[in-house]
């Protein structure tokens, strides 16, 4: 709605992640190279776990575009489903024709074998984890037990929010839990993080001019929290109202009516960013 006014070629706060807009700052980089080496090392579970609106899909997708050539991933993207669904759904990644149950677990060590010989590793990676039930958790640490002399035929990357560590730290996961052998957390941005990924989907997006002053993009991480999701929400509706209002660059009023349309944001209580003064 607003590209031509302003001057971009694509949505600059776009909900969806877009790889192309991603910038490599500290809490996304740093978990992309701890499930990397982790990866590389052959570890059998490894765990990522952020806050709502952190970027963990963001980090799975650039994990999907980063793994290397000798990786066959297995990509579960919602995985709430039931322990014999969970076999299913990963006998087909594997291009596995059997759907019953008799005889599937085999069938899926035999092609991780296949895999395995032929110079590949197998990775599950499964974002949304804390959706999955307890018998498909048990059914990932029976899978993690395949393996070879020296290496694992399946290695696991979970990906959720941080009611995955409340559910794995109850006592009949214990199992599970003490596979998991290196841990990631995604933290929110801090204010010069905020700075740098605000200019960057900016400028990735054609921008040429200046639309947030230094001191509205101070605010627009006050209210946010240094969250990336409501980021975006708050830069895509201040960009809205200066549309539809005609002007070239944000006012502060334009900023000050997105930040309270948007939930979950601290509310500042005045229009000037000087004293803008913000709710609890």
């Amino acid at each position: 709605m607003y590209l031509q006014h302003f001057g971009f070629t694509q949505q600059p706060f776009n909900l969806t992640p877009d790889t192309a807009l991603f910038l490599g700052l500290d809490p996304h980089y740093e978990a992309i190279q701890t499930v990397s080496a982790a990866l590389q090392m052959g570890e059998g579970v490894i765990k990522v776990t952020g806050e709502v609106g952190t970027g963990k899909t963001m980090v799975c997708r650039m994990l999907l575009t980063h793994l290397k050539d000798y990786v066959q991933l297995i990509y579960l993207p919602n995985p709430a489903l039931s322990g014999d669904d969970l076999r299913v759904a990963i006998a087909a990644e594997l291009n596995l024709d059997n759907r019953s149950q008799v005889g599937l677990v085999e069938a899926i060590q035999t092609r991780l074998i296949e895999h395995h010989n032929s110079g590949k590793r197998v990775v599950a990676l499964l974002d949304e984890a804390q959706a999955l039930s307890d018998d498909a958790l048990e059914v990932l640490r029976l899978f993690g037990n395949l393996e070879t002399e020296r290496t694992k035929l399946l290695q696991l990357v979970l990906i959720g929010q941080p009611e995955l560590d409340e559910r794995l730290e109850q006592y009949h996961l214990r199992q599970f839990r003490q596979r998991i052998t290196f841990n990631a957390k995604l933290r929110t941005l801090d204010l010069a993080e905020t700075v740098a990924y605000i200019d960057n989907r900016l400028s990735k997006s054609g921008c040429q001019g200046r639309l947030f002053s230094l001191a509205q993009k101070k605010a627009i991480w006050k209210a946010c929290y240094g969250t990336p999701r409501l980021i975006n929400q708050v830069c895509h509706k201040t960009l809205l109202l200066a549309f539809y209002q005609q002007t070239q660059q944000v006012k502060n009023q334009h900023l000050y009516a997105a930040i309270h349309d948007t939930f979950d944001t601290c509310k500042p209580k005045h229009k000037v960013p000087v004293i803008w003064g913000w709710s609890h």
